[in-house]
């Protein structure tokens, strides 16, 4: 896995934004997957609001996705190997960065047909906990008609990444305005945040 988390690391300070095309083992994205669609299935999943416990709104003219929150007390194994790789992640990223990252939190996300997310930044007003955004995505054979992509707002340019399967992205929660484009199919990622508390 080093030399994936070197490409994550690389192409974030190169270009601030980081990207590692198979994060996930194709067998674990998949297991996430079905598990994403299990909650989906059962109307589990609540839809997504803005802010957090202090200051939360609910405006689908500005974010239409729904989401569940992964839970290390839900003893799910898939789940459990995704928690073992992230904290791998942060050991190397606080071993040669230095970032200090000391938790995280992450969540399923299910975009429906015709759902999106406008541009925004991912840190609170009120909290600035969260230090670094993370995707990663859990979409098999996605193409360019499919849209959904994510947009990153860079100062003088805009890039467009688009999710497919097993692909992470990784950026500074308080840096990079973005957004999701309208997609036009079901869109599915684990997002999530590390944190310094």
């Amino acid at each position: 896995m080093q030399k994936i988390f070197d490409q994550l690391i690389d192409s974030f300070i190169e270009n601030k934004i980081g990207i590692a095309a198979d994060f996930l083992s194709e067998n674990l994205a998949h297991q996430l997957t079905q598990n994403l669609l299990l909650h989906f299935n059962n109307h589990e999943m609540k839809a997504a609001g803005t802010g957090n416990e202090q200051v939360a709104v609910q405006n689908k003219n500005f974010r239409s996705d729904k989401i569940f929150w992964l839970d290390k007390k839900n003893k799910n194994p898939f789940e459990d190997d995704f928690f073992k790789l992230m904290d791998a992640f942060i050991l190397y990223l606080n071993t040669t960065c230095y970032t200090s990252i000391t938790s995280y939190e992450f969540h399923y996300t299910m975009y429906e047909k015709g759902d999106f997310y406008k541009k925004h930044l991912d840190q609170f007003k009120n909290n600035d906990s969260r230090k670094f955004s993370f995707i990663i995505y859990l979409n098999q054979n996605w193409i360019a008609a499919d849209g959904g992509e994510l947009l990153i707002h860079h100062q003088h340019s805009e890039q467009h990444i688009s999710p497919q399967n097993g692909k992470s992205v990784f950026f500074k929660s308080n840096e990079l305005p973005h957004e999701v484009l309208i997609t036009n199919k079901s869109r599915m990622s684990i997002t999530g945040w590390l944190k310094s508390d």
